[in-house]
């Protein structure tokens, strides 16, 4: 629960205010800034093998008491279905199923957790120490071909939507995906951005292709986000993080780009292996198809993705490599384009040491303060230019 803040806590506009102690000053700065992670993968989870988040869960990255020790004031809920569920549709019942999971939490903890649709309601809700839970949208599958749904959706609480996961769909195509019969955004897709524009829901650029990225910045007419992507210029080849000039293209939109932390993200050979391991899948998948048509067995893909991780093992990485994104990402873009989406229970565990759950953000403000950044542009990364991107995408709609 939050306590007042102590007359002496406004020496923390200082970087050397607590020096003897620079973590537990970092703590008290996450603790009284409004944090905002746009990127948890704990509804998935949950319908994986059910815990009780607002209790402490050792076995993920998320629950309310480490998210308390974190800082957390804002988790965006990733409602995430596959390509998979797409192809045999079932993702539009997926996704409800996880909407009412996030609000199955809530209903058991009101205490402890508020569901959050509007970054108005941020103050009056977050009081008493509640961590609120928004809701964004991993892959538009759910939508399939009928633009009504999205209005569904919205009405359930999405405020963002990422367009396509790991292949092409409906929408447009993804970064990962062999098969891009857009080369962009689909036509159908340019129909759900501006739709998306019209609801208040933010459009996220994460996952997609460049020329998919290219196209939504050219048909927005509000700011975009990049949900959870770090950038290329760390990791050579790897479409997945963003492009210097897409990243400032979308800044220029008054969007914000959410660094994330898996490792696979942040170092050069883990991305490199997240490269190869999706045109591999492909390759199975493609091999599977054929020797089925011969009458022939085929291996699992529980088998062979076994073999592939046994083969690639994930490098250990640093949280300094995450502090590099974002250290980066401000001098490119300036300080209120940047912001966090952990993909916490999102990648298997893969991830930097120092950032592995949600009570690791005061880690991340020691190390921001370290490399000189003021407590001022810590508090915009932290959260405050993510809400005021959606405040902007809901006036937008507004008008």
């Amino acid at each position: 629960m939050r306590r007042p803040l102590l007359p002496c806590l406004l020496l923390l506009a200082s970087p050397f205010a607590f020096a003897a102690d620079p973590l537990a000053s970092a703590r008290a700065l996450a603790d009284e800034a409004i944090v905002v992670d746009t990127h948890i993968d704990a509804p998935g989870e949950l319908l994986g093998g059910w815990r009780d988040l607002g209790e402490r869960t050792p076995d993920r990255e998320f629950d309310y008491p480490r998210a308390r020790e974190g800082g957390l004031d804002v988790g965006f809920m990733s409602i995430y279905t596959s390509p998979g569920d797409d192809a045999s549709n079932a993702a539009f019942e997926k996704a409800h199923k996880q909407i009412d999971a996030v609000e199955a939490m809530v209903g058991r903890h009101p205490d402890r957790f508020a569901k959050l649709t509007s970054p108005g309601d941020v103050e009056r809700l977050r009081q008493g120490g509640r961590v609120l839970l928004a809701l964004g949208m991993e892959n538009g599958a759910p939508i399939g071909d009928d633009l009504s749904r999205l209005k569904q959706f919205h009405d359930r609480g999405v405020r963002y939507m990422t367009l396509a996961h790991s292949h092409s769909n409906r929408i447009a195509d993804g970064s990962y995906s062999l098969d891009r019969p857009w080369k962009g955004l689909s036509p159908f897709g340019e129909k759900v951005v501006a739709e998306m524009n019209r609801l208040g829901i933010m459009v996220d650029v994460s996952h997609l292709s460049d020329e998919s990225v290219q196209d939504v910045l050219r048909v927005a007419k509000a700011p975009v986000i990049a949900s959870h992507s770090s950038l290329r210029h760390f990791t050579p080849g790897f479409e997945r993080n963003l492009s210097d000039e897409l990243a400032k293209a979308i800044a220029k939109t008054g969007g914000v780009v959410q660094i994330t932390f898996g490792s696979g993200f942040v170092d050069a050979k883990a991305a490199a292996n997240t490269t190869a391991y999706f045109r591999e899948v492909a390759n199975f998948k493609r091999r599977q198809d054929e020797a089925k048509a011969r009458g022939e067995a085929v291996q699992s893909m529980e088998e062979w993705d076994a073999a592939w991780q046994a083969a690639h093992p994930t490098p250990t990485t640093q949280l300094s490599q995450v502090v590099d994104h974002i250290d980066y990402a401000i001098k490119l873009l300036g300080e209120d384009h940047v912001g966090l989406g952990s993909d916490f229970d999102g990648v298997g565990g893969a991830l930097p040491v120092g950032l592995k759950s949600v009570a690791d953000y005061p880690n991340l403000v020691a190390a921001l303060r370290e490399r000189g950044h003021s407590d001022a542009t810590i508090r915009k990364v932290l959260g405050a230019n993510l809400l005021r991107v959606w405040r902007q995408v809901e006036a937008a709609a507004a008008h």
